[in-house]
């Protein structure tokens, strides 16, 4: 029997690329995608220690002829194939107050987190519709439950993500089609060090006094969700650290 293939975005670090270990480790062939081609070589060579075939694709989500180009580069063997999309791309930019903020950073948000999500999970679709058989996980946040003070344009993408999963699923339960919405809490990866622009030491702050989520985490439970029976559908998780208590509030020991 021909192993299930995981296309996972953003898998060159973070939840994306323990995710990649993981379903390697139980039996998925990979496509993943990034824009640093060094780290994804580097993990393909890894993963394919794991008896894994792997196919990646460096390109910027957020460009749609580029998210084109890649997936029409798919052998047609491979990609009739892919059964489970990860839509893992995602960051945060800056901390400001909506009336201090970059239009740069909004724009960046806006292009990865809701365009870059759009831009291949229509290219997948098609696919799964054709198959017959399919299932997007949708990486959001716990910011897309709730909002915070500076969180503004973060939190309105992942509201999208959110509202997206949700309107996905009611399109394409009819063809078999699941979509899961996976929204952690803090996970302690590149994202701060990202957010805040390479300022390490705030970066590591947001950690202080608690244990975070780690990427690790958050691939389990998508292993949980890829691999129920059949007629089990996981629809929306919340997953976080026991220190955490709400978006912003946590028990720092």
């Amino acid at each position: 029997m021909e192993k299930k293939v995981a296309l996972i975005t953003g898998a060159t670090s973070g939840i994306g690329k323990a995710t990649a270990h993981l379903l390697a480790q139980n039996n998925f062939d990979l496509i993943l995608t990034g824009r640093r081609k060094e780290r994804l070589e580097a993990l393909r060579e890894q993963l394919e220690h794991l008896n894994a075939s792997v196919i990646v694709l460096p390109f910027d989500i957020r460009n749609n002829d580029e998210t084109v180009s890649a997936i029409s580069s798919i052998p047609g063997h491979f990609k009739k194939r892919i059964s489970v999309l990860i839509n893992n791309a995602g960051l945060a930019a800056g901390r400001d107050s909506f009336q201090n903020g970059l239009l740069s950073d909004w724009e960046q948000m806006i292009d990865t987190n809701i365009k870059g999500l759009l831009y291949i999970s229509r290219l997948i679709v098609p696919l799964f519709i054709e198959n017959k058989n399919g299932h997007i996980i949708n990486i959001a946040s716990i910011a897309g439950k709730e909002v915070y003070e500076n969180g503004n344009v973060y939190c309105a993408t992942k509201h999208a993500v959110d509202a997206l999963s949700r309107s996905m699923r009611i399109d394409l339960f009819r063809h078999d089609i699941q979509v899961t919405n996976i929204a952690p809490g803090a996970v302690e990866t590149e994202f701060s060090l990202v957010r805040f622009k390479g300022d390490k030491e705030t970066a590591d702050k947001t950690y202080d006094g608690f244990q975070p989520l780690t990427g690790e985490d958050v691939a389990e439970v998508i292993l949980f969700a890829v691999t129920r029976p059949p007629h089990v559908s996981i629809n929306d998780i919340l997953i976080t650290p026991k220190a955490q208590g709400n978006a912003t509030s946590f028990n720092r020991k």
